[in-house]
């Protein structure tokens, strides 16, 4: 295993978040992140180095011990599932909602819809769990458009604004989750290496407690 503790960081909305985080904590990259083309960088704590990749695969690299932390939106775990993962903390931060959306004035007209979204998986649960039988199409962008050209009736994504929705005549229907980004653990690193983990879970509690207290 990799000597240093790796912390694998979403690209990003959610980047632009944890770094200030991380910096109050002590970890901070020794280069600048935004001029580099380079992906693990070292930092101001020299047993810590920081990956950056997608959000998709932040869990899959944590899960598999290719880093031993991360910080991911709730989303992806919601989505991908959170097996061999610990999450200790609810960071707080690009915060969002996963919802429905429609048509302004969308009304249904039978049990059976179509849906387009990149989160299949949450969407079928969603939908089965109100006994409506929903055809999933999975889209990677753009899901405002899915409606408009009679691809799908609604669509399930993140809302943050909603002046996306708004711009494209549609509006949010139904909170499916709230979403912030949490922090996760491998959990067979969370046993061979305690000691430096519990301190970067520690060292961010404290921050996330300082915070609430002054709030």
């Amino acid at each position: 295993m990799n000597e240093k503790l790796t912390i694998a960081l979403t690209k990003g909305r959610i980047l632009k978040e944890t770094l200030p985080l991380l910096a109050r904590a002590g970890i901070e990259p020794l280069e600048d992140l935004s001029s580099s083309r380079k992906l693990v960088f070292a930092t101001t704590r020299a047993e810590v180095q920081l990956v950056i990749i997608r959000g998709t695969d932040v869990p899959t690299y944590v899960r598999h011990g290719a880093a031993d932390m991360g910080v991911v939106g709730k989303d992806i775990l919601l989505e991908h599932g959170a097996q061999g993962l610990y999450e200790p903390l609810d960071l707080g931060i690009a915060r969002c909602r996963l919802m429905t959306a429609g048509p302004v004035g969308w009304q249904g007209s039978g049990a059976r819809i179509r849906v387009a979204t990149k989160f299949v998986n949450i969407a079928r649960r969603h939908f089965a769990r109100q006994g409506v039988h929903a055809e999933v199409i999975k889209l990677y962008g753009a899901m405002e458009l899915a409606p408009m050209m009679n691809l799908a009736d609604l669509i399930v994504d993140i809302v943050d604004t909603g002046n996306t929705l708004r711009a494209n005549g549609m509006e949010p229907l139904e909170e499916i989750a709230a979403i912030s980004s949490r922090l996760v653990v491998n959990k067979a690193a969370m046993r061979s290496r305690y000691t430096a983990i519990q301190r970067v879970i520690d060292d961010l509690a404290a921050l996330l407690e300082a915070d609430d207290a002054a709030a």
